[in-house]
């Protein structure tokens, strides 16, 4: 008599498939030569990040994107060079991510697949634009998401402990 071995079938393994990529918003202005500037300009450059996820109407669907803002200024002078603001989706089908790890896996996973496009972008935008090829420090969204969490733990218990006592 053979003894079935009941062992528990391991969870499926998350899968995520990118259905699309899109510039959804973008706007370059080269300042710099507005003015009518010249010459050798050495560039502070900010850049400023925000993530927006939200399900889509079909079964395991989300949409994410990206929206950087890139202000660029002169060292020196502190003169506006160029602004660009961007924003970058994608439509992503997600299976097998269970309902309390979906936020950090939309907000980390998925941004990090669509960066290196984003970036390719950026550097085209910037080149095409008249300056050097501006080539993104990779961001690290494990980092970005673990703060804003902070941030709005913070701000939850800064307001209750501000709340009126009746």
């Amino acid at each position: 008599m053979a003894e079935e071995s009941a062992q528990p079938t391991p969870p499926a393994q998350p899968t995520m498939n990118v259905l699309a990529q899109y510039i959804r918003d973008m706007s370059f202005e080269n300042i710099l030569a507005q003015k009518g500037v010249g010459g050798e300009v050495a560039p502070d450059v900010q850049v400023q990040v925000n993530l927006d996820a939200k399900k889509r109407g079909a079964e395991g669907q989300y949409e994410l994107v990206i929206k950087l803002r890139i202000d660029s200024k002169s060292k020196q002078t502190k003169d506006q060079l160029f602004l660009l603001e961007i924003e970058y989706g994608g439509i992503f089908q997600i299976a097998s991510v269970p309902e309390d790890q979906l936020h950090p896996y939309l907000l980390i996973e998925c941004p990090r697949m669509l960066f290196p496009f984003l970036r390719r972008i950026v550097s085209d935008i910037t080149r095409d634009g008249g300056f050097p090829p501006l080539n993104l420090e990779t961001i690290d969204f494990l980092s970005l998401y673990k703060n804003e969490i902070e941030r709005r733990r913070g701000q939850a218990e800064k307001e209750s402990s501000n709340a009126p006592v009746n």
